[in-house]
């Protein structure tokens, strides 16, 4: 990207297809970067079919601007413009889920409290047309007072339209007047404790009190969200700048909100919502709460007590055996291919060291790395299915239970499933559990998961000490059931680790487990092919890179 590019960043709640509706837009010129100063992955595209240099940026998703978790706490300051050596955003765009469309305006009404120009991309209108949902786009669109697209992004409909609107609000670009959900008073309120910040840091003592002057006032915004959220990132980052004095007006302001309009909590919810109810009247047609879709009948066997359990171990076998079974052909022809080569090479190159140290070091090197690539792309592709469909939510639903009598939650499944690629990943996806002790344990039995780069130590061992047995007539091979144990032997061995962690140095009330399983829906096939090179292009780097040069030093 030059320096001269247009920023444009896409936020949403989780479970909007906002992810897929990136690529969608970006096509395949998606980058990797970490945020500065922290180790939160940010994603960054170029608008496809651009007239101008278009950068999108894909925030992590979040369900409100409310701070609570590090991922979320990053995307607020990239919106609001204050993460130090990140560019402002010139435009945002919401994803907002069709199907849930009135909650999703809890975070709309947040954005729009920025100050920012916003472009609504009203994805999965399939699903809501599908399910009897009737949504007016132009009068939603006049109600909120910004643009409104309906999209689908699995199946790629209004895609250009969107990218004409974001280049011509672009070229709009004009002061965008901060709408105001909350009652008047709370932003009077709000605007008398900014003063009485600005104050403290012109005062002579601010200085020998930690309070820094050349920091300057947090955002609007900021202040807003330090005076809701108690106990929230904004708070902290708050009372760090300021110090004690920070703190003591604070909470003197919270108290003057709480007598003039009720609990904090009620004062943001009632009225965001309620603000949200007067945008949506007139704009849900008559049939919007017409039919269940198919996720409510599937849910019935699949997240079942005793059936959701059968069926994610049957599952998960079967995953095995298929990874066992479907690998043998493509790992035969990188065998040929290898010999291939080999033979080639012996004709080419008479026989001494340099023949040598490309037959048996290097093609062998690199032999032993790409011959596992097979068993590994099929395990990722299975696990990427399993999360774009939406049943790995289901799954981490499921073991909630078995996961809370070792002091855990469901939301630790996610994290360790991650493991079974990478633990490095794994450890990162903890940052979406808020609870601190929960995340170090979830962090400390991560690397007890099988990661992608024992794969090949496994598939060694099983070709060398198990015989080939097959069972169900072929069916089920003994191969497959030893992998999948060796697998969970890993499992095995976590789970008395974090009962004995959350127990002894990690104890402490279990968190409460919500989570919002998504609709269920066709993979989109360049999204799943898309992780599954990213995955093995990471395991032929860190774990290739190893094996390769291990090969070279044992031929040495």
């Amino acid at each position: 990207m030059t320096s001269a590019a247009r920023r444009v960043v896409l936020v949403g709640n989780p479970n909007t297809g906002k992810s897929t509706l990136f690529g969608v837009l970006s096509g395949l010129s998606v980058r990797t970067a970490n945020y500065p100063g922290v180790t939160i992955e940010k994603k960054v595209g170029r608008l496809a079919d651009a007239r101008c240099e278009v950068e999108l940026v894909d925030l992590p998703g979040t369900y409100s601007l409310s701070p609570r978790s590090p991922d979320e706490w990053v995307a607020v300051e990239v919106l609001t413009g204050e993460l130090p050596g990140e560019p402002d955003a010139e435009l945002i765009v919401c994803v907002v889920n069709a199907t849930l469309l009135r909650r999703n305006l809890f975070l709309v009404s947040q954005l729009l409290e920025l100050g920012k120009p916003v472009v609504i991309a009203l994805n999965m209108i399939d699903s809501a047309r599908s399910r009897g949902l009737e949504i007016d786009c132009e009068r939603l669109s006049a109600n909120l007072g910004v643009p409104v697209f309906p999209v689908s992004a699995s199946r790629r409909e209004g895609i250009e339209e969107l990218k004409a609107g974001i280049l011509q609000a672009l070229d709009q670009a004009r002061d965008f007047a901060p709408q105001k959900p909350l009652p008047k008073r709370f932003y009077e309120l709000c605007d008398e404790f900014s003063g009485e910040l600005s104050g403290l840091t012109r005062q002579p003592q601010a200085v020998a009190a930690g309070i820094a002057p050349v920091a300057g006032i947090p955002s609007r915004y900021l202040l807003e969200r330090a005076i809701l959220d108690r106990g929230g990132e904004a708070e902290r980052q708050l009372k760090r700048q300021f110090g004690v004095p920070g703190a003591e007006r604070l909470e003197a302001v919270r108290t003057r909100i709480e007598s003039q309009l009720g609990p904090l909590s009620d004062v943001e919810c009632d009225h965001r919502y309620a603000w949200a109810k007067r945008q949506t009247e007139g704009v849900l047609g008559a049939a919007g709460n017409a039919i269940h879709g198919p996720t409510e009948r599937l849910d019935a066997v699949l997240i079942h007590r005793v059936w959701g359990l059968l069926i994610f171990a049957a599952l998960m076998f079967v995953i095995f055996q298929f990874i066992y079974a479907w690998s043998g052909i493509p790992m035969a022809a990188i065998e040929a291919a290898q010999d291939f080569a080999s033979d080639r090479v012996k004709t080419a190159v008479p026989p001494g060291t340099l023949r040598s140290l490309i037959v048996d070091g290097v093609i062998a090197g690199v032999g032993s790395v790409v011959i596992f690539l097979p068993q590994i792309a099929m395990l990722f592709l299975f696990l990427a299915i399993l999360e774009d469909c939406g049943y790995m939510a289901r799954a981490a639903f499921l073991v909630d239970r078995m996961m809370g009598l070792f002091g855990l939650s469901g939301k630790s499944f996610l994290p360790l499933m991650s493991s079974f690629a990478c633990a490095v990943p794994g450890v990162m996806a903890t940052r979406v559990i808020e609870n601190r002790r929960d995340r170090f344990a979830t962090i400390l039995i991560a690397p007890f998961m099988s990661c992608s780069a024992r794969l090949p130590v496994y598939l060694l061992m099983i070709s060398a000490f198990v015989p080939a047995i097959s069972f169900a007539g072929g069916l089920i091979s003994l191969s497959g059931v030893v992998l999948m144990a060796m697998y969970f032997v890993g499992v095995v061995v976590a789970i008395p680790t974090a009962w004995l962690l959350k127990r002894t140095l990690l104890r402490g009330e279990p968190a409460p487990f919500v989570l919002e399983l998504p609709e269920y829906k066709v993979p989109d096939l360049k999204t799943v092919l898309h992780r599954v090179w990213e995955a093995c292009k990471a395991f032929v780097i860190r774990a290739g890179t190893l094996i390769f040069a291990a090969s070279v030093v044992i031929w040495a």
